[in-house]
């Protein structure tokens, strides 16, 4: 990595010398980075090339998924469907922390987190709630 630092900061000042970077819209105003500086490096040039490439990591998508589960939750009445909205977003929820690399629910406690709620939902009266 380093060295492609070296040759993309030699391309930088080649081009401050040719002047090809003067009077840039912005130029003198203050840089405004993203909310990834916490982020390791490798991860974050990996993040921004699957972004310019119109893709997201799978943290955002099911931290997206979740937060539409959540906003759905406050609208549903009926127990049995807040029930499998409840599971869905447990799953969701577990797989994000998973690839945070934080505490990871064995995977049988969760298929039994699953089961639980899927009898709850078949005691209401629900249908087969969806496993997904």
């Amino acid at each position: 990595m380093k060295l492609l630092d070296a040759l993309v900061e030699q391309r930088i000042n080649e081009a401050v010398a040719r002047g090809d970077l003067d009077g840039l819209p912005g130029r003198g105003a203050p840089l405004h980075f993203d909310d990834d500086l916490l982020v390791p490096e490798e991860v974050r040039v990996a993040n921004r090339i699957l972004k310019n490439a119109g893709f997201v990591p799978p943290a955002v998508e099911q931290l997206r998924a979740l937060r539409g589960l959540q906003d759905e939750l406050d609208e549903v009445t009926d127990p049995a469907a807040r029930c499998r909205m409840q599971a869905k977003m447990l799953a969701l929820d577990m797989a994000i922390e998973s690839l945070r690399g934080g505490c990871c629910v064995p995977h049988e406690y969760r298929r039994r987190i699953a089961e639980r709620l899927s009898e709850r939902a078949a005691a209401r009266g629900d249908t087969e709630p969806d496993p997904s």
